[in-house]
């Protein structure tokens, strides 16, 4: 704009030029020349063209409006209402128009503002800037993550999300580790999918090694003890990262979204599917994938992501070409000390002649064979209670795994489960009926009435009931009354009328004064004289 308005003072404007910046503004001609006489006249219009002219008077955002906004969730109309009705109280000045408030907003505020007085921090983000950090060199640093699938699968006859926990690194954009949980992840799934990460033989390589950092989110698996003991032994960095702040690990966030819109969305059980109709409740003849074929499939996607998919940021390379062209030395860990390192440390114990005793259970081998009584180290994968690993206490040999001896068989454990679930249902059934109560509707302001009526003897069996399973009802304090306080204490009558005057406290050590019993008048205590036999007077 500066540009033609120098160009109209010097007579050099033509209306070629004129219409050329039209077409590039996106603007009609006219406006232009309104731009350019609007310049002339200010010279502060030639840096905002086709912003109106400040003036005196002019209605600017206030903090008063930019609370009003949070208020009312962005809604410009809301907020003239309430600023009309404090004009009216006589608490400001009457605003003006709902259009030039409309104007104020948007002049005012940018839009990330606006965003974020309707919708928070997070609608707020949408408009921000974020910086790309600078491509790193391989297993730099590695960003982990877990997330659940959008798709439903049948696990042991029941529809779940299962939930996927990945390592990819951030030079190449490859999946280095994942591991596939049916129900929540803990940190057992954040240890085998590390142990897939790192580990360079089959089915897992040619990608692994040991990261220089690894970034995580606050989770409490990754933050877990067993989880950063096994990130020190292996001379990993872990990175917290802040709480609600995705853009710090855009790596692995891009591909939760992408596994669901390129892999995920096209399977059956896919719960995000838009469904013909009104009801949106799957089909009930929709036969879902088996857990153990739903891994296997986003395994095959894994596979083909790593050596086929071409992402933009590696410019036409496959992450396996990417991998392969760097020639960053690896650090590789033997798979046996791997196992070791991620495995919980449970301290020693003693191998009896009923093998080594582990959360009151007892677990044997057949290596345990003339070996009781000596001290071992055992260690154990999170929530894998049917075997443990065992280690020499003094030497850190391997001596081999214990598995629980009298382990149930399966039909035993699917019994278990069955009542265990059948008791959670019939209890929560039984809390529901407890804690329901229904109001009446209201049609004009009063207080909340109760619904539904007890006869006496109702009330009557429902109180006796729970009386009878109350055991501080069932005490009888009156029985045994507790015996007089000694003589020197002050003891008010309503009490001392509770005590037993037959039965005297004991004489606490170090006084001299004799005991007393309330049986004088009004429960006052009269002192009593004791013979050498012990007996009172």
């Amino acid at each position: 704009m500066r540009r033609l308005l120098a160009l109209r003072r010097e007579g050099k404007l033509t209306t070629t030029r004129v219409r050329s910046a039209a077409d590039v503004l996106g603007v009609r001609e006219r406006a232009v020349w309104r731009w350019l006489a609007a310049a002339e006249r200010d010279e502060a219009a030639a840096r905002a063209p086709g912003e109106r002219a400040a003036y005196p008077g002019r209605f600017t955002v206030t903090d008063e409006v930019r609370a009003l906004l949070a208020l009312w969730k962005g809604n410009v109309a809301a907020v003239h209402r309430e600023l009309t009705a404090r004009a009216a109280r006589g608490e400001g000045q009457p605003p003006p128009s709902i259009p030039t408030l409309h104007r104020a907003i948007r002049r005012d505020l940018t839009p990330g503002e606006r965003a974020g007085l309707a919708g928070g921090e997070r609608a707020a983000r949408k408009h921000d800037v974020f910086l790309a950090r600078p491509r790193p060199w391989r297993n730099k640093v590695w960003e982990t993550d877990h997330v659940q699938a959008p798709v439903l699968v049948d696990v042991e006859g029941r529809a779940r999300r299962p939930w996927i926990t990945w390592f990819t690194d951030c030079a190449t954009n490859a999946i280095t580790g994942v591991a596939v949980t049916p129900g929540h992840p803990s940190r057992e799934s954040v240890l085998a999918a590390l142990r897939s990460a790192v580990l360079r033989e089959g089915p897992y390589g040619p990608f692994g090694g040991l990261p220089e950092k690894v970034r995580v989110d606050r989770g409490k698996d990754f933050l877990s003890r067993t989880v950063t003991a096994a990130f020190d032994l292996l001379d990993v960095t872990v990175e917290d990262l802040p709480a609600y702040t995705p853009h710090l690990k855009g790596t692995v966030e891009g591909l939760n979204r992408a596994v669901e819109s390129m892999f995920l969305a096209a399977l059956p059980g896919y719960a995000r599917q838009p469904r013909p109709g009104k009801r949106t409740a799957r089909p009930k003849d929709e036969v879902l994938l088996g857990f153990e074929e739903f891994t296997a499939r986003l395994l095959a996607w894994t596979l083909w992501w790593n050596t086929e998919h071409r992402p933009a940021p590696l410019r036409g390379k496959t992450p396996l070409q990417a991998w392969q062209d760097d020639p960053t030395p690896l650090r590789d860990v033997p798979a046996t000390d791997l196992w070791t390192f991620t495995l919980e440390d449970a301290g020693t114990r003693t191998l009896t002649t009923r093998g080594i005793r582990f959360k009151k259970r007892d677990y044997v081998g057949p290596w345990m064979t003339g070996q009781a009584g000596i001290q071992v180290r055992v260690r154990f994968m999170p929530h894998h209670d049917h075997r443990i690993e065992v280690y020499h206490a003094a030497t850190g040999r391997y001596l081999g795994p214990a598995d629980l001896a009298d382990q149930a068989t399966e039909e035993q454990i699917s019994a278990v489960r069955r009542a265990r679930a059948a008791r959670s249902r019939r209890l929560k059934k039984d809390l529901e009926a407890s804690q329901r109560e229904r109001y009446a509707a209201a049609t004009q302001a009063e207080p909340p009435r109760r619904l539904g009526a007890l006869t006496g003897a109702q009330a009557d069996t429902e109180l006796a009931r729970s009386a009878g399973t109350s055991l501080s009802q069932l005490a009888l304090p009156d029985v045994i009354p507790p015996a007089a306080p000694p003589a020197d204490w002050r003891t008010p009558p309503s009490l001392a009328a509770l005590t037993t005057p037959a039965r005297r406290a004991p004489i606490p050590p170090g006084r001299d004064s004799a005991p007393a019993v309330p049986d004088g008048p009004a429960g006052r205590a009269v002192p009593s004289t004791i013979d050498e036999d012990g007996d009172a007077s």
